[in-house]
């Protein structure tokens, strides 16, 4: 059965941003669509009239369906996610809950993102644990032949950014699953980048622990995002910090941990911004991560061919298979005051610097590139009318 392509009239029919601005900045965070919006300002005016608690409590369906509608979305059983208000935080209550000691090695990428490279050295500083980079391949992306030459008994975590925040490259996630699983060490996916823009099975892949953001990709209300932990370590980790939500005070001198992943929650959340994420989830799944990897590829490519034929332009990308991200810079001028030009035309886009990604950058001698991200309701229209002024820039004194 062939899927259904993505309906473009429709898409940005529901996207109300489509209407005031160019958006190549989804990864950063994508524009709402309607029916995301809606929601979220719904709870929030319910919260007005009826009580924060009180609309919490009536909307307890619709507020509890995100665990459902996340885990049919990565392949997981709703019990293994945890609803956390951002990617890193998410991130960071996994990596903390591991206990590390003198000696435990912690492998990551060249392109590892800068948040959680400063959690490996403020770990490494607490405990004695070795950091180690996979040196990449000849595409720019880990080398999967590397890492099993680096694996032996003393490596405690392997931590990955499937999709880095200044490039188009993807990790082998899968390939590196394996190795993980034959040598039965932890695999820990920073999966910001993906979730949302391409199919994600946690299955597959074979990670045990998955961080990522609604902001991005999925298109839901900033200051959202999950946690997934494999069902069978979840009560191996002992999550940084606890409260009434994570624990249950049982005694005076005991608690005891929750048994599903929202031990790493805690207590207060935004309820809007979690129902907002669980309509995002659905409303992804509706248009089927298929056809959404399909038309995010379709419209990547066609903007690196464009981009590729400006004479000034050079195109930053790397790896094997590339996705939503298109990184570029153009001679002689600054990535800053190239995102500036562009923004008095109404589109967005972002800049990605060294400190994001620095050994990356580094490696490759980059300071800064411009980073413009596509998303499914974008359209070829958008493209050209980006390249030409990214054109009009270039030739610029």
């Amino acid at each position: 059965m062939v899927k259904p392509e993505i309906d473009i009239v429709r898409a940005r029919e529901d996207t109300p941003g489509c209407r005031t601005v160019l958006h190549f900045n989804n990864a950063g965070a994508a524009l709402m669509p309607t029916p995301v919006l809606e929601v979220t300002m719904g709870f929030l005016q319910l919260e007005a009239k009826i009580g924060g608690y009180e609309a919490a409590k009536l909307s307890q369906s619709t507020v509890e369906r995100v665990y459902e509608a996340v885990g049919v979305l990565i392949g997981c059983e709703r019990s293994e996610i945890a609803i956390i208000e951002n990617a890193t935080r998410a991130w960071d209550m996994a990596f903390y809950a591991i206990p590390f000691q003198a000696g435990d090695r912690i492998l990551t990428s060249v392109a590892e993102y800068g948040s959680n490279y400063i959690a490996f050295l403020q770990v490494a500083r607490r405990t004695g644990a070795i950091i180690e980079v996979i040196p990449n391949d000849e595409f720019g992306q880990v080398s999967i032949t590397a890492l099993k030459n680096l694996i032996d008994e003393r490596v405690k975590l392997i931590a990955i950014t499937h999709i880095p925040t200044n490039s188009g490259l993807i990790n082998p996630a899968a390939e590196i699953g394996a190795i993980a699983k034959a040598a039965k060490i932890l695999y820990l996916l920073d999966a910001c980048q993906s979730v949302g823009q391409m199919p994600i099975n946690v299955q597959e892949i074979g990670c045990d622990i998955l961080s990522a953001t609604g902001r991005k990709y999925l298109r839901a209300p900033r200051g959202t995002g999950f946690l997934y932990v494999r069902q069978g370590l979840i009560e191996q980790l002992e999550p940084p910090f606890l409260d009434c939500h994570a624990a249950h005070w049982v005694s005076k001198d005991e608690f005891k941990i929750r048994s599903d992943a929202r031990r790493f929650e805690n207590w207060e959340t935004n309820y809007a911004g979690k129902v907002g994420l669980g309509v995002a989830v659905d409303y992804a799944l509706a248009w089927g991560l298929d056809a959404i990897w399909t038309r995010v590829s379709h419209l990547a490519s066609t903007l690196r061919e464009s981009l590729g034929d400006i004479k000034e332009v050079k195109l930053q990308d790397i790896g094997l298979e590339k996705c939503g991200i298109v990184a570029f810079t153009i001679n002689g001028k600054n990535p800053q005051d190239i995102c500036h030009e562009l923004s008095k035309l109404n589109i967005n886009t972002s800049v990605s610097g060294a400190s994001s990604t620095r050994l990356d950058m580094e490696e490759r001698g980059l300071e800064s590139v411009v980073r413009a991200s596509v998303h499914y309701y974008n359209s070829l229209a958008e493209i050209e009318f980006f390249c030409e002024a990214v054109t009009r820039i270039a030739v610029s004194a």
